[in-house]
């Protein structure tokens, strides 16, 4: 049973952002700009994908 995925792109800078901010980035396991990753669609995912919104471009993978 594949769980459903999807593909995050951090298109901003994590400098100057919240702790929080930057956790939920590094986190997603993204490291620098244009970085992309493909990760589950669970709710722990959706939230650091909520929290670091602004920075991020979310598609389904």
């Amino acid at each position: 049973m594949n769980k459903p995925r999807l593909k995050v792109t951090l298109n901003g800078s994590v400098h100057g952002q919240l702790r929080n901010i930057r956790a939920s980035v590094h986190g997603l396991g993204l490291r620098r700009i244009r970085d992309i990753k493909v990760v589950e669609d669970t709710p722990a995912v959706r939230g650091m994908i909520r929290v670091a919104q602004h920075l991020l471009a979310v598609e389904p993978a």
